[in-house]
Parts: structure tokens; sequence; C-alpha cells
């Protein structure tokens, strides 16, 4: 009997396996952890699909991505995760376009942003961290399906840590908390993964969901948005501290890329830093309300009322 072997103390990009002859779909692409993911996998080999909202952003990642890429061209897809109906085409253009997906990388987000609403009137943070990347999931799983051994990981946060689910106002209609509704988003993305993992093995599939999160790294998550005022200067000062504190994106990307390349991960693992801020990626814990199946549970369900999306194993 052979045993699962430790996570290497120092596991970086050079120890990503071939990558040639996967299709890879990497939300949020144009900049910051997507970006870094897009370049490592196009250097592997891999066909990358870069799925970006802002055509002119994705134009300038698809020239870098293009630059180091070993395979195909890298391609970029129009995902916008705050409108479902983008979300229904981008993953309609992928089932008409595309044979299989091998690997779909959960990535894109918005962090502390203020009040702000989506395009079907969900919060801001709740709409795309979550539910977007819920139902562009559901959309593509025909497509996940088609490959051998396809992969979802999403990526989660050290602030899901502080993450509770607001059942009474998940969309944060009456009070809105910035801080609090983007952990309760990024502990949904922690309690999608383990449902979709578990719904997956239900239905025989070979399909495997793991989370990943980057601790604290310099991104554009970090920008302020433009917001003026008292909100403005408040909101900025816990993410000036964190940004001090910040490691590069492209150590925070190395969790993400474990989770996503490594073959012998186990289904609904979560990798992050070693020292959960920073450094080199290994298995981690979690919030102890994202291991409760009752509650991942309800959270699908109630994704499910409002995208109106449904998954469907049986296509496999």
């Amino acid at each position: 009997m052979t045993s699962v072997p430790i996570l290497p103390r120092r596991w970086t990009i050079a120890d990503i396996a071939d990558q040639s002859g996967k299709t890879v779909v990497v939300t949020g692409a144009n900049s910051g952890l997507g970006l870094r993911t897009a370049e490592a996998l196009a250097g592997k080999g891999a066909r990358v699909l870069l799925a970006c909202r802002n055509p002119q952003k994705a134009a300038t990642a698809l020239d870098a991505v293009t630059t180091v890429a070993t395979g195909p061209e890298p391609e970029v897809l129009q995902l916008d995760l705050a409108d479902l109906a983008s979300v229904a085409r981008a993953a309609a253009q992928i089932n008409d376009t595309i044979d299989r997906i091998d690997l779909l990388i959960n990535n894109a987000g918005v962090m502390a942003v203020p009040r702000a609403r989506t395009v079907d009137g969900f919060d801001a943070q709740f709409g795309t961290n979550h539910l977007g990347h819920f139902a562009f999931t559901a959309g593509v799983l025909p497509a996940l399906l088609r490959a051998e051994r396809p992969r979802v990981v999403t990526v989660s946060s050290v602030a899901a840590w502080v993450g509770v689910i607001n059942w009474l106002d998940p969309n944060w209609q009456r009070l809105y908390l910035r801080w609090p509704a983007y952990s309760q988003s990024k502990l949904a993305n922690l309690l999608f993964t383990a449902e979709l993992e578990r719904r997956a093995s239900a239905a025989g599939s070979g399909l495997r969901a793991v989370a990943a999160h980057p601790g604290v790294s310099a991104t554009h998550l970090y920008d302020r948005d433009g917001e003026k005022g008292v909100g403005g200067v408040l909101a900025a000062i816990p993410q000036a501290i964190l940004f001090a504190l910040a490691q590069s994106d492209h150590m925070g990307a190395l969790p993400q890329l474990y989770a996503a390349t490594v073959p012998e991960i186990r289904g609904n693992s979560y990798v992050g830093p070693g020292f959960e801020f920073a450094g080199y990626p290994r298995r981690t814990l979690r919030n102890p309300l994202a291991y409760r199946r009752s509650t991942a549970r309800k959270l699908w369900q109630l994704s499910e009322q409002l995208t109106g999306v449904r998954y469907d194993f049986s296509l496999s």
C-alpha cells in the first residue's frame, strides 16, 4: 500500500508536471492571482482560456500569457460573474465550441467593496464571489464531465475563518457591512466546494472539487476603487495594513496551482500558504462551519433558488 506523499516544504511552479493536452479555464485571469495562474499553466503546455469581464484588461493579459505559452495559444472568454446572462452565454460558448474542460479555476472575486448590486440584484460580493461561480460551474458541467479526470478549484480566503452565512439576509439588503459580507462569500466558496465534491462522488463522477486560498497577497483586490469620504478611508485602513504584510502575487498563486495540478490531492482538500498568511503551499484547516454538511446543503439549495440553475451529473 502506497502512502500519499507529504506536501513538499517548498513546492513551486517548477514542480508542476507537464500540462500538455489539458484545457483550463481561469476566471478573473486578467490580473493578480488569475493572471499568474494562467501564465504558469500555459507555460506548462496547457490550453488556457482567460475568462474575464473587462475586454481591455483581458487583451493585455492575453499578450502576457501568450508570451510564456509553450502549447496552444491562450484565448479570451467574455465573462461577467455579476451578470447571470453573461454567465449563461459564456457557459454555452464553452459547451458548443470546446471538447472538454480538464480544469476550472474559480479565481475571480471582489473584496470589501462599497455597497453594490449585481445585474440580478444580488449583493456584489456574494453575487460575484459565490453565486456567479456557482452558476458558471453548473453551466460548464457538461464540458467538465467530458474530461477523464476533471477538477474544479475554487479560491477562498483567510477571511473565511470569520465568515458566517447571513441566512436572514444573505444579500445584505438591510444593513451592509463590507467585511462580514466578504467573509460570508469566502466561507460560501468552501461550502460550495464541499457540497460539489459530495454530489459528484454520490453521482459516481470522476470530478474532483478542491479549494485554495492565497494568504495575504499583493493584488488589485486591495485597491479602494476610488471611493471617497469616511467610508473609503475606513475601508482603506485594514487594506493598507494587509498590503504592508502581503507576499507577491506569484507566491499567492502557488496554493491554487498546487490544488489544480497535484495528482494525488483528495477531493475537498484545502490548500493555503505554509504560515497561513504567507509561505509555500500546504494543506490547511478551515472555519469549522465549513465542515458542516447540513450548512453546505442548505447553501446549495439557496444558491439554486437564487440563480435558477441546477447541476446534472447524469451528463457523464
